[in-house]
């Protein structure tokens, strides 16, 4: 006879994930915001510019912002180096402080 399976423990598990995939994806997005200096922004100014970027469809800009992106995030693992080999997709490069933001104004 098979072991019936516990769905409501298994989905309640699959909740549990999910919830900390999205508080991990918004701690990360913060760091972001910090790191790029963007925090000194007021919400409506910073949720303005976020706006104007997804609703961008010139890839040629988008290609420019994507290059500049890395480029920042080679910046800061190049000063972290000596951080734990693993990572994070950036996330803990960016805890060091915030550095001039030098592509916050133009990217609108």
């Amino acid at each position: 006879m098979r072991k019936l399976r516990d769905y409501d423990a298994e989905l309640k598990a699959l909740e549990d994930k999910a919830r900390e995939l999205k508080a991990r994806k918004v701690e990360q997005l913060g760091e972001l915001v910090i790191a790029t200096g963007a925090d000194s922004l007021t919400a409506d100014e910073l949720a303005g510019a976020l706006v104007a970027l997804v609703e961008t469809t010139d890839t040629g800009k988008r290609e420019t912002w994507a290059k500049r992106g890395a480029a920042f995030f080679r910046s800061k693992s190049r000063r972290t180096a000596s951080a734990p080999d693993r990572d994070t997709g950036g996330a803990q490069a960016q805890s060091g402080g915030a550095q001039p933001a030098s592509g916050a104004t133009g990217a609108a």
